[in-house]
């Protein structure tokens, strides 16, 4: 490292003015770096330009609905996945203090 105390104040804004530059060069050139391999990667996953800058991930296959696993004894209309929030009748047969494996199907 270089003793800077023995440098005029010209010298050193002129020194300034010369590290700034290269400061902004070799962050210019990292970002250069950086979008060629995120582009090469983009592509290796066949992923287009449009879709990564879009933010946007490519579309899922939807899956089948889940199937009722439990069934009001009392209403055989009334099924349940067990997904998501319990129905008013699974609520209702719990509180009455019956065991929730016995509405399953």
């Amino acid at each position: 490292m270089q003793d800077l105390s023995t440098y005029s104040l010209s010298k050193l804004r002129a020194l300034e003015v010369q590290v700034v530059e290269e400061l902004k060069t070799r962050h210019f050139l990292s970002v250069s770096k950086a979008r060629e391999q995120i582009l090469h990667i983009a592509q290796g996953a066949g992923i287009s330009v449009k879709e990564l800058m879009s933010g946007k991930s490519a579309p899922r296959a939807k899956s089948a609905p889940a199937g009722a696993k439990f069934r009001n004894p009392n209403d055989a209309s009334q099924e349940w996945s067990g997904r998501g929030r319990q129905p008013n009748w699974i609520k209702a047969w719990t509180a009455s203090g019956k065991s929730i494996d016995d509405a399953k199907i």
